[in-house]
């Protein structure tokens, strides 16, 4: 099988590829920074940089037959101080990566082909101060949904995946905003330190990968799936309890008290 995954010079998108290719399967990986020679320097944020990776990957393959878009980074930070600049960043990235990793992808890809989107349980839970994280993963979510139904015809399968809280360097590599006014007071602070410090009780990295991993081979896929137990018995409260009340629990949870 020939696979392309994007993020792969760490976290769950290196592990991802050294498991497929431990299995014999043809994988392209896809980052900023790589060490491996059958890797390709791209920037997802960047459209000339994915155009001249899948024009290098057309040369490879004949055909993709499944792509992992797998890059993605946080930013945290009171949304109304977050530079316009920084918003757009982590789109770029997150979601417009995603897509237009999909674009280039689909001319190389035949009827049984997927494309398998990371996405984050941020996605479908909101948090204070991870705004623009959430809204740009959530985008990723319904982009996923509509694209299966228009390429559903044609043989192509799209699925989401949102992984709940996974020991990876995301963390340290979060851009952290801790600038504050009045309103917020050390909230910001406040709440970055009360979910960073349970990184020691997050899922492996190995048994994340293997779940995405089952899931990317599965013969029919659902359009979303969760990992993480305590985050699919959350996502089954929403739909038993007003949304609401999700919404004022989760801000006096991780709202950052002063």
């Amino acid at each position: 099988m020939n696979i392309v995954i994007t993020g792969t010079s760490s976290g769950i998108g290196k592990t991802l590829a050294e498991n497929f290719r431990a299995e014999g399967h043809n994988v392209i990986g896809l980052s900023r920074h790589t060490e491996n020679v059958e890797d390709i320097i791209c920037d997802v944020s960047n459209i000339s940089s994915i155009e001249n990776a899948f024009q290098e990957i057309s040369k490879r393959f004949e055909s993709i037959d499944l792509l992992i878009n797998n890059a993605g980074f946080g930013i945290s930070g009171a949304t109304e101080l977050i530079s316009n600049e920084d918003a757009h960043k982590i789109f770029e990235t997150n979601f417009f990566g995603v897509l237009n990793c999909s674009r280039y992808a689909l001319p190389l890809m035949k009827s049984g082909a997927r494309i398998v989107n990371i996405s984050s349980v941020c996605a479908m839970f909101p948090l204070p101060f991870r705004a623009l994280y959430s809204a740009s993963k959530a985008s990723v979510n319904l982009l996923s949904s509509s694209m299966r139904m228009e390429l559903a015809p044609a043989g192509i399968d799209i699925t989401c995946i949102c992984p709940g809280d996974t020991k990876t360097n995301f963390i340290k590599n979060r851009e952290k905003n801790f600038e504050t006014n009045e309103r917020y007071e050390n909230r910001i602070e406040n709440a970055t330190k009360k979910i960073d410090k349970n990184n020691d009780k997050r899922m492996s990295v190995k048994k994340v990968s293997k779940k995405i991993e089952k899931i990317c081979l599965k013969n029919r896929t659902k359009p979303i799936y969760i990992i993480g137990k305590k985050y699919k018995f959350l996502n089954f409260l929403t739909k038993i309890f007003p949304y609401s009340l999700l919404v004022k629990a989760t801000g006096k949870l991780y709202g950052g008290k002063k």
